[in-house]
């Protein structure tokens, strides 16, 4: 199989999510030919768009299971007057195949696909073992109804997962240069305080929110979390808004917002954060509103069998092994790290949620020679 002609066909399906767009129905016609199961996995909850997920199989339920997870939704193409091709054409042009989700991370999981086609046309013997894959349509949304909710079902069946490799683009520049072995979480706040709204000409009948919110803000900024670890770049905060829904110059507001962010390492959870946070706000003696969210914690899979045999199929083909890391954003690798180890290996990531985004058409060759070399050091331990 041709791992570029499955990619071009995924890029022309326009997957914005929580559209499907057709991408998951190629995938589940070219899995059902290989000989996969193939099943359809939607999900809803009140308050978030209904999404349809696949998940896919071959091989003996019991044995090793080696999983391959993935997302078939695309963020939004953005100002298409910019790109230089439809962006949902799928396009090759002078080595580079472009179009939206190409790096992220369509094209990955088309290298997988045949992959798992090369793999299992090579064997002579039974697999000991299963493989599978793990398709999402709700990994750039809020995750919510995606790779989550589909472990808690397989779960719930007793389908377990041994290791799982998550083809989000991890390499900065070129391919071989770096695999994610974990993530930091991430806290999402919103800060607010209520004033009573008045003339700018007549403070004394109003109380303005403003100068109260900026103490607090100051004081969250104070927080001093931490230096970093062995595996993880320091925690941080980031104040990303500060609002009043105030067009007028001439009134005091009556309520004040902020908005924040904070990444944060594995010596922190959401839950220890928001408690800092409250002390450290509780401390300036104002009355605020406090709202937390936590979308993923931090996590880490120490390196092992499975970082290993990433490593040395990365270094087969690129010449030397990736460098492990914990940077960037997050990913639906934090789900999974609850099931069973977990790394996450894709393409060159430079392009990604960009204007023409774009990979290497080598690259796609290269992955998958890299992605049936995993497997066979997987089963090859069996």
């Amino acid at each position: 199989m041709d791992p570029l002609a499955l990619a071009l066909e995924l890029i022309r399906c326009p997957s914005v999510t929580p559209a499907e767009g057709g991408a998951l129905s190629v995938l589940e016609q070219v899995l059902g030919a290989l000989g996969f199961t193939c099943e359809r996995m939607p999900f809803q909850a009140p308050g978030t768009p209904d999404i349809d997920n696949l998940y896919a199989h071959i091989g003996a339920p019991r044995g090793r299971q080696f999983c391959f997870a993935g997302h078939t939704d695309v963020v939004p193409v953005g100002d298409r007057s910019r790109w230089t091709v439809d962006p949902f054409a799928g396009v090759v042009d002078q080595g580079w195949l472009i179009g939206r989700g190409a790096a992220d991370m369509k094209a990955a999981i088309a290298c997988f696909v045949a992959a798992a086609e090369r793999y299992l046309a090579g064997r002579t013997r039974p697999l000991p073992g299963g493989i599978s894959l793990l398709i999402t349509g709700d990994e750039e949304g809020p995750a919510i109804n995606g790779t989550a909710r589909m472990l808690e079902a397989l779960r719930a069946r007793g389908q377990r997962l041994d290791a799982c490799l998550v083809g989000e683009p991890t390499n900065p520049h070129r391919l071989g240069e770096m695999a994610k072995i974990g993530r930091r979480g991430s806290l999402n706040g919103l800060l607010a305080v209520t004033g009573v709204e008045g003339h700018v000409a007549y403070p004394h009948l109003a109380d303005n929110p403003l100068p109260r919110l900026v103490r607090l803000v100051g004081a969250l900024l104070e927080i001093e979390l931490d230096a970093g670890t062995a595996a993880f770049q320091p925690s941080n905060l980031e104040l990303t808004a500060i609002d009043t829904g105030n067009p007028a110059t001439n009134v005091i507001p009556r309520a004040a917002t902020a908005r924040f962010n904070i990444r944060f390492n594995d010596r922190h959870t959401g839950a220890s954060l928001e408690r800092r946070l409250r002390d450290a706000l509780d401390r300036c003696g104002m009355a605020y509103h406090l709202e937390i969210q936590v979308s993923g914690e931090a996590f880490i899979t120490q390196p092992g069998a499975l970082s290993a045999m990433v490593a040395a199929a990365v270094a087969d083909e690129c010449g030397a092994p990736p460098a492990f890391s914990t940077s960037g954003g997050t990913s639906d690798a934090r789900f999974i790290a609850r099931a069973c180890p977990v790394i996450e290996f894709g393409l060159v990531g430079e392009s990604m949620h960009k204007v023409d985004e774009k990979v290497r058409v080598e690259d796609l060759e290269r992955l998958t020679r890299i992605y049936v070399g995993v497997l066979e050091r997987f089963f090859a331990a069996a």
